[in-house]
């Protein structure tokens, strides 16, 4: 069916006469894709159009949360693909990239992929795409490289590893493995996402401070230093110049490795990273004020490095914005008696674009077309997806966040909409507020009043494969 979206503002394609960085529009949805973006009274009213009057709102193209972990199937205590998806779509997110790591079986193989699949499509409230994976465990089979093979022509996402993991079922990587790794994604053309932090280094302090009897948020944090990063940082990077496989470093909480990557990129290097909303908002001071709830790996740290991603945000050293939503069982992971036993993770991918909607846009730390890239384009091309997905323009998938400039909210966790409902973000408040979330054209969430709220089936949200090798 046709529809006509009316009464609505979306950014600005260059500078408006105005002077604003929005502009009046109607947008035609044809099926499931953008048909038309059109100056209001432009094209006449068609017979059997349906029409939606969005009151003068923004709307947005939907944002892509590239990092989630929504624990299905497997770890369903912490979350599950419908409460994920549903959280997401009531935040404006229009797609969500799951890790392969927090499923059982990890997604590694064809078959793991497959038994994750039939888990969650019949639960998916909005789009999703799944990251592969590549760990020590599956690197003992003798047909790992055949398993990768099988991943990346069924269009995962990407690959994850890391140099630093917590999981028995899904172990970090040696030098010699991650190289064997890269070595594999270069030939197949698709991106390696690693978590950065120098094992060593980070063992060797936490074994120190256990020792000692420290037991504190900031023991937890100093045994995950700054300097962790940027020294596993600096070994991708030479491995970039080595290999020239295209490398993602997740989850930036530090400004000496956002300093690597950029000095990586401005010698030419295929080497980019993202950040999280938590290290944008909070510090140590913060992780003694909140405990464990807060715990992250890495960890938020300074002052300094938040405000030299804030910057990042806005030079682009910071390549797209992701949440690592990973929520554990509240309150019972979060609060085991020990820093070092406590859950490590926070809920985040309802409030990614609004947390970046307020914080950045209306702050003033990031334009209005930099908030889009940062959540929607950079993700959707980084995806192998950006001919689809990302852009409100004719041709890409209807996929559409619609805010209320005019709102302001507050957090609580209790109104969220994933299953274990905790927040760092408690009791902030928030410029602007999601009212209407469109998947492919359909309304898979809307805020009608105060607490009157609807959602779309469970089962709509389709398995979105990653279609462009490299970087495109």
């Amino acid at each position: 069916m046709r529809k006509r979206l009316f009464n609505l503002r979306v950014p600005a394609d260059g500078p408006a006469p105005s002077g604003a960085d929005t502009v009046p529009a109607d947008i035609i949805v044809d099926g499931e894709r953008i048909a038309a973006v059109l100056r209001p009274g432009e094209r006449p009213v068609e017979a059997g159009e349906m029409r939606f009057d969005l009151h003068d709102r923004l709307v947005l193209p939907g944002a892509i949360d590239g990092h989630v972990h929504f624990d299905d199937p497997g770890f369903t205590h912490r979350e599950n693909f419908g409460t994920g998806t549903r959280s997401a779509a009531a935040g404006g997110v229009t797609c969500v990239v799951d890790m392969p790591c927090t499923s059982l079986p990890p997604v590694t193989s064809r078959a793991n992929l497959a038994n994750k699949l039939a888990e969650i499509d019949p639960q998916a409230h909005v789009d999703y795409m799944l990251w592969g994976g590549v760990s020590a465990n599956a690197m003992e089979e003798p047909g790992w490289i055949a398993n990768l093979e099988d991943l990346v022509s069924e269009g995962v996402a990407a690959i994850k590893v890391y140099m630093l993991s917590g999981m028995d079922t899904f172990r970090d990587l040696d030098e010699a493995n991650l190289e064997a790794v890269l070595l594999e994604t270069r030939r197949l053309g698709v991106p390696v996402g690693v978590h950065a932090e120098d094992r060593r280094m980070v063992l060797a302090i936490t074994d120190r401070l256990i020792d000692e009897g420290r037991d504190g948020p900031l023991d937890y944090a100093a045994s995950r230093p700054a300097e962790a990063e940027a020294v596993a940082v600096s070994a991708l990077r030479d491995l970039c110049r080595r290999i020239g496989a295209r490398i993602h470093v997740v989850h930036v909480g530090s400004g000496a490795a956002l300093n690597v990557i950029r000095a990586a990129r401005e010698e030419g290097l295929p080497l980019s990273g993202e950040t999280c909303p938590h290290f944008l908002e909070f510090t140590e001071d913060d992780l003694v004020a909140q405990g464990s709830l807060l715990k992250t790996a890495p960890v938020v740290k300074t002052a300094e490095d938040r405000d030299r991603l804030w910057a990042g945000l806005a030079s682009g050293d910071v390549q797209h914005v992701a949440t690592d939503h990973a929520a554990g069982e509240w309150p019972a992971e979060k609060q085991t008696g020990s820093i070092w036993t406590d859950y490590g993770g926070v809920p985040g991918v309802e409030l990614l674009l609004p947390y970046l909607y307020s914080e950045g846009y209306r702050q003033g730390r990031i334009t209005l077309d930099r908030l889009v890239e940062l959540v929607s384009t950079a993700p959707a091309t980084f995806f192998g997806i950006g001919a689809r997905k990302g852009r409100i323009a004719a041709g890409f998938d209807a996929d559409l966040a619609v805010i209320d400039e005019g709102e302001e909210r507050t957090v609580h966790a209790e109104e969220l909409h994933n299953l274990n409902r905790y927040t760092p973000f408690e009791g902030r408040a928030m410029a602007g507020r999601v009212t209407d979330t469109f998947v492919r054209g359909t309304l898979v969430y809307t805020r009608y009043a105060p607490g009157a709220e609807s959602f779309g089936p469970a089962g709509f949200g389709r398995w979105v494969k990653r279609k462009t090798p490299g970087d495109a």
